[in-house]
């Protein structure tokens, strides 16, 4: 049922968000800049694959450049699955031993400016050693192949099997036999990846503003790699996540 004064299942109903945006009125993370605030860079693994020997930091750069020694009791992102047979693997905040992607994080590096920042991001030198890259599903899958998680022992992270009968299949006038692989995906590609954290020392929490669309998933991420306490009553260590830059983002 329709009607036509905008209400009812089916019916066009206005937009409500768009005036702020069109009046030039929205705001993003880049909007955001808070008192003392200091910008981030980072350095970033120019290889797929290799062995992270050391990160050798200038003295002048002392204090403004961290690495993954430095994060003591942060936990890295660990990918979760119901799914029998699924391996688990963790991406941790900054490599320490390997790096296993172009662009993967290695140290961090803070400015009074963005500019500052990225000064202080190329005084770091990163000693790699080069390893065989797996840029292809298929070969990845060779028994000789290298392997990104050594203690997996293979590079397949999770096998589905499905129980059908295609028997009947094999009698077929006409049969193709066709090798089909499918290209990366990312699920949300219109989400930017600024972030703008404080610790609220009145309230005893931790305020990011992310443009996610996700911001609940964030908070329990963010919570599990700190070792922070999720609460919605602002109590001792909660995780506040404030989410903006994105229209239908929520904010808790």
């Amino acid at each position: 049922m329709t009607t036509s004064d905008g209400e009812g299942v089916g019916a066009s109903v206005k937009r409500k968000e768009d005036d702020r945006f069109l009046r030039g009125r929205g705001q993003y993370v880049g909007d955001i800049r808070l008192a003392g605030m200091k910008d981030v860079a980072f350095v970033r693994s120019p290889l797929a694959h290799a062995r992270l020997n050391a990160v050798h930091i200038p003295e002048a750069s002392r204090g403004k450049a961290f690495t993954a020694a430095d994060l003591v009791g942060v936990k890295p992102i660990v990918a979760v699955s119901g799914l029998a047979g699924f391996k688990a693997s963790e991406q941790p905040a900054l490599a320490s031993e390997k790096v296993r992607q172009v662009g993967e994080l290695i140290a961090m590096c803070v400015g009074r400016t963005r500019a500052e920042a990225e000064d202080v991001a190329a005084s770091v030198e990163v000693d790699l050693e080069e390893l065989p890259a797996v840029h292809d599903m298929l070969a990845a899958r060779a028994p000789d192949a290298p392997l990104l998680h050594e203690h997996w022992g293979d590079n397949t992270f999770l096998e589905t099997f499905v129980d059908v009968n295609i028997e009947a299949a094999f009698d077929a006038p006409i049969k193709i036999t066709r090798e089909i692989s499918t290209a990366r995906q990312c699920m949300a590609p219109i989400e930017g990846r600024g972030t703008v954290a404080a610790w609220d020392s009145r309230a005893d929490q931790l305020v990011l503003y992310t443009g996610s669309q996700m911001p609940h998933i964030v908070r329990t991420g963010l919570a599990e790699c700190l070792g922070l306490m999720q609460t919605s009553d602002g109590s001792l260590c909660a995780a506040a996540i404030r989410c903006v830059g994105s229209r239908i983002g929520a904010s808790t």
